[in-house]
């Protein structure tokens, strides 16, 4: 049952979730394809939450994440920004020293949690 558990970063501005582990994924996945419909459909999402979450990424930062271009002829597609490509590394960085800090505290969550599949009262 070792390293079964994880910590979850979100960075939150108000209440609002600026930035955590989903738009992260969708991030990274939006750089890998080009499109925000193949982000969508990679990671089992819609096409209207994807979008949804790229325009609240946007407006939570002083200047946008990905950047769109309407689809036509030639197609369209989105491009994280250099922005975007900073906020991710950072993200990613502040994850792996989060899981570090409280690694010996999560290991002992881990000794006493029951499996996901036989919950206590179940």
């Amino acid at each position: 049952m070792a390293n079964s558990k994880s910590v979850r970063l979100r960075v939150l501005q108000g209440d609002a979730i600026a930035f955590g582990p989903g738009k992260a994924a969708l991030l990274l996945a939006i750089h890998q394809s080009g499109s925000i419909s193949a982000a969508a459909r990679s990671l089992g999402m819609s096409y209207r939450r994807a979008w949804l979450l790229v325009e609240a990424m946007n407006q939570c930062f002083k200047s946008p994440l990905v950047a769109t271009a309407t689809g036509g002829a030639k197609g369209g597609g989105a491009q994280v920004t250099p922005i975007g490509h900073e906020i991710l590394a950072r993200y990613q960085a502040m994850q792996n020293k989060a899981e570090a800090a409280v690694a010996k505290d999560m290991a002992y969550f881990d000794a006493l949690m029951a499996a996901p599949d036989n919950p206590a009262g179940a």
